[in-house]
C-alpha cells in the first residue's frame, strides 16, 4: 500500500510531517511518497526518515490557506495537493492525506476523482471518540456549509456505508442534530431533513442534541457542514483546555503513591484526556469522491499525521470507497 502524503501544507511542515510519515511507515508497513519541497524534504528524510519506506516528489508551488481554493489548484498544477491528488486518480497512491487548505483538498477531489455516481454532494466524516464505549461518526464537518435535506438523506447513507465498513456496525443508529428532539424544533432545514430521513431507509432514531453526541446516543450525527465544523472545532477546544488545565504531559505521569481506587480513577482521567485529544484521531475521510481522501488538521503534528495515515490506511483495507460504489444513493 502506498499513502501520498502532502508534505507541503499545514502549520508544522515540514518537519512534522516527515516525522509522522516515518512512524506510520514503521507501525503500519506502508510506503509513503511525500509530495512538497524536495530540496528541502531530502535533508529531513535523511534526518529522520532514512530507514522507512519513505520516496520524495517536488512540488514546486504552494496552496496557501488565503488562496481562494478553485483558482489556486486550477492555477497551480504542480502544488503537493494537485499532484497528491492526480497519485490517487492513475492508481500510483491508494490515498492521499494532507493537513493543508481543506478547501484546496475538496476542490482537487472534485476536479480530478470526482464524485461517484448518485452522490450529490461528497462530505467530510470525522471520528469523534471520546467516549470509551465507541466512536461517533458526524457529518458532515465543513465540505458543505449551504445544504438541502436530501443531501442529509445522502450524509446519513455515506456515514451508514462507512460505519458498516469502519465500525462493523451492521446497522449503524442514525441521528440529525438539531436544539431539541421533538420533531417539531429546528430551523426550515432541519424540520424537512427530519421527514425526508424518517421516509429514508436509513436506522433514523430521530434528532439528537448537541449532549448526545458524546453520550453516544446514535452512531452517527448528521448536519450540515456548517453546523458540523463549529460542533468540531468546539470539542477540539475543550481538548485543548482540558489538556492544558491538566498540565498536559504531566498529568500522564503516574504518581507512584497512588493505589487502589486511586489508581484506577487516575488511570480513566488520563485515559479519557487522551480521548480529548484532536491529534489522536488524525482527520476526517472525503466520503463519496472516487478515492480515498484524508483531510488533516491544519495544526497537525507528528502524532496527528501519524494518526491521519493510519485513518487512510484502515479505510484503504476496509474499501470503503468501493462499498460507497456498491450503495444506492436515490431518494429512498
Amino acid at each position: 500500500m502506498i499513502i501520498a502524503l502532502d508534505a507541503d501544507g499545514g502549520d508544522y511542515a515540514s518537519r512534522e510531517i516527515v516525522i509522522g510519515a516515518a512512524e506510520a511507515a514503521d507501525e503500519y508497513g506502508v510506503d509513503i511518497v511525500l509530495v512538497g519541497k524536495k530540496a528541502i524534504l531530502d535533508m529531513l528524510v535523511r534526518r529522520h526518515a532514512k530507514k522507512q519506506k519513505v520516496s520524495i516528489i517536488d512540488a514546486s508551488q504552494t496552496i496557501e490557506c488565503s488562496e481562494s481554493p478553485v483558482h489556486a489548484v486550477r492555477s497551480k498544477p504542480n502544488s503537493a495537493i494537485v499532484i497528491g491528488t492526480k497519485l490517487v486518480k492513475d492508481g500510483s497512491a491508494s490515498a492521499f492525506v494532507s493537513a493543508g487548505s481543506t478547501g484546496a483538498v475538496l476542490a482537487a477531489a472534485f476536479f480530478f476523482l470526482g464524485r461517484i455516481e448518485g452522490v450529490e454532494r461528497p462530505a467530510l466524516c470525522s471520528i469523534i471518540q471520546i467516549n470509551p464505549e465507541g466512536p461517533v461518526l458526524l457529518i458532515d464537518v465543513g465540505a458543505n456549509v449551504d445544504c438541502r435535506p436530501n443531501h442529509l438523506v445522502q450524509f446519513g447513507k455515506l456515514g451508514t456505508t462507512f460505519a458498516q465498513k469502519f465500525l462493523y456496525t451492521e446497522s449503524p443508529k442514525v441521528g440529525l442534530l438539531n436544539n431539541g428532539e421533538e420533531e417539531i424544533k429546528g430551523n426550515t432545514l432541519a424540520k424537512e431533513s427530519y421527514k425526508a430521513l424518517q421516509n429514508s431507509n436509513l436506522n433514523f432514531i430521530g434528532n439528537v442534541e448537541g449532549q448526545d453526541i458524546l453520550k453516544r446516543k446514535a452512531d452517527i450525527v448528521v448536519t450540515d457542514g456548517f453546523t458540523g465544523n463549529i460542533v468540531l472545532k468546539a470539542l477540539e477546544g475543550f481538548g485543548d483546555v482540558f489538556l492544558n488545565v491538566l498540565g498536559l504531559g504531566r498529568a500522564f505521569k503516574v504518581d507512584e503513591q497512588l493505589q487502589g481506587s486511586a489508581l484506577v480513577r487516575y488511570v480513566e482521567l488520563t485515559s479519557m484526556v487522551k480521548r480529548t485529544d484532536y491529534k489522536e484521531y488524525g482527520g476526517a475521510c472525503l466520503l463519496g469522491v472516487n478515492g480515498n481522501i484524508i483531510v488533516a488538521h491544519g495544526r497537525s503534528q507528528a502524532r496527528a499525521i501519524k494518526n491521519a495515515i493510519h485513518l487512510a490506511y484502515h479505510s484503504v483495507e476496509t474499501k470503503v470507497v468501493d462499498a460507497i460504489k456498491n450503495s444506492s444513493y436515490t431518494a429512498k
